[in-house]
């Protein structure tokens, strides 16, 4: 496995700031777009776990990279955390896909930096939009997306590090907000946070 970098997200506008950010070009465009400048691949893997798995496992195998940074926007579960909050992933609950004969909740870890604010994630293939839906999602993580917990387990199938950080567009208290609005308007900070770190590449 080389030293290259892969950069995963669900969608297109999430993608942007860093697309522009290390001036990458359009490499492939099926079965996923891939962009590419150097040792660094991003790809745009659509909503969703399959396709997140999908695409992580296509990075890894097709383009030998030994890290993946699923980086994207996140629901928060819990009052308290602000909209434009960024945090670094350090537990993952696959909240719709329990563990059948052992019994309870599927938790997965993804590797962790140190320097970064941590917290925990639910992952799951529908999204969290109602007051109660949040309240029962709280329960067992601070922010709730619907792409981490797929992307650590495709990582540790193939044999690469995972890196989860999410920044927040969507509370308790403001669930009616412009998700699209706040995703445009918080991307660029979290591509200043993480572009030195993506860079560098032991």
């Amino acid at each position: 496995m080389s030293n290259s970098t892969g950069l995963l997200f669900a969608t297109d506008m999430e993608a942007d700031p860093f697309i522009s950010g290390f001036a990458l070009s359009v490499f492939q465009e099926k079965p996923f777009k891939v962009y590419n400048s150097g040792e660094i691949y991003l790809i745009v893997s659509g909503i969703g776990k399959a396709y997140a798995a999908m695409a992580a496992a296509f990075l890894i195998r097709e383009y030998s990279v030994n890290r993946i940074f699923n980086i994207g926007a996140a629901g928060a579960a819990k009052s308290g955390i602000k909209l434009g909050d960024m945090f670094h992933i350090n537990k993952v609950i696959e909240y719709d896909r329990p563990r059948l004969f052992k019994k309870g909740l599927r938790i997965v870890k993804p590797d962790v930096l140190e320097g970064y604010k941590t917290t925990s994630l639910a992952t799951q293939d529908i999204p969290v939009i109602a007051v109660e839906h949040r309240k029962e999602m709280s329960q067992y993580a601070d922010l709730v997306d619907m792409e981490g917990a797929a992307v650590v387990q495709a990582c540790r199938l193939f044999g690469a590090r995972s890196y989860l950080f999410k920044y927040v567009t969507d509370t308790p208290e403001y669930h009616e907000t412009d998700i699209i609005n706040n995703i445009n308007l918080f991307g660029k900070n979290i591509f200043n946070l993480l572009e030195n770190k993506i860079k560098d590449n032991p």
